[in-house]
């Protein structure tokens, strides 16, 4: 009985992580061909949105093998409960940290309300916003950077879950 349940969370885990990277690979797109030719604040909003549900997915295989490992008791229902129990899980890991951070200022990005957008239809596109008193400013390259660090620590925690699997 005990090996089904193993094979079960496997496959889930090995879900998750597809997931996650069929995410990335829509930012990917969103940025090296939409972006290119559309050159709108709402691509890169989509970008932002589709990076959020790729840190989710990220999240919720990290904590489903936590669970496996007994490291967390249960998997939370809400976003920052994840991200926090994601830094949790690992503590003094600098890159977990930096990526969860990254992950509540993307959803702080994603509900602002009301954006500005300049020089849109062109190479600068750039979207202002205030989060937490500060302006926060996003455009073609800083959501290249954002997505680039995005994928490094996916592919670093789907060699992670994947080793231990095996």
């Amino acid at each position: 009985m005990k090996e089904s349940s193993d094979e079960y969370t496997d496959e889930k885990k090995k879900e998750l992580l597809t997931e996650a990277k069929e995410e990335l690979k829509r930012v990917e797109h969103l940025i090296y061909v939409s972006l290119k030719y559309t050159r709108t604040v709402d691509v890169l909003l989509n970008a932002i949105s589709r990076m959020i549900e790729a840190y989710d997915f990220t999240f919720q295989a990290i904590l489903q093998h936590a669970l496996e490992e007994k490291k967390v008791d249960e998997i939370p229902a809400t976003p920052i409960e994840k991200g926090n129990l994601v830094k949790q899980v690992y503590p003094d890991d600098e890159q977990v940290s930096d990526n969860v951070g990254l992950f509540f200022l993307l959803r702080k990005l994603h509900r602002s309300p009301s954006p500005q957008r300049e020089q849109e239809y062109r190479r600068h596109v750039t979207m202002r916003t205030i989060v937490d008193g500060k302006e926060e400013i996003v455009n073609i390259d800083i959501i290249t950077r954002y997505y680039l660090f995005q994928l490094e620590f996916y592919r670093r925690i789907e060699a992670e879950l994947h080793g231990k699997q095996e």
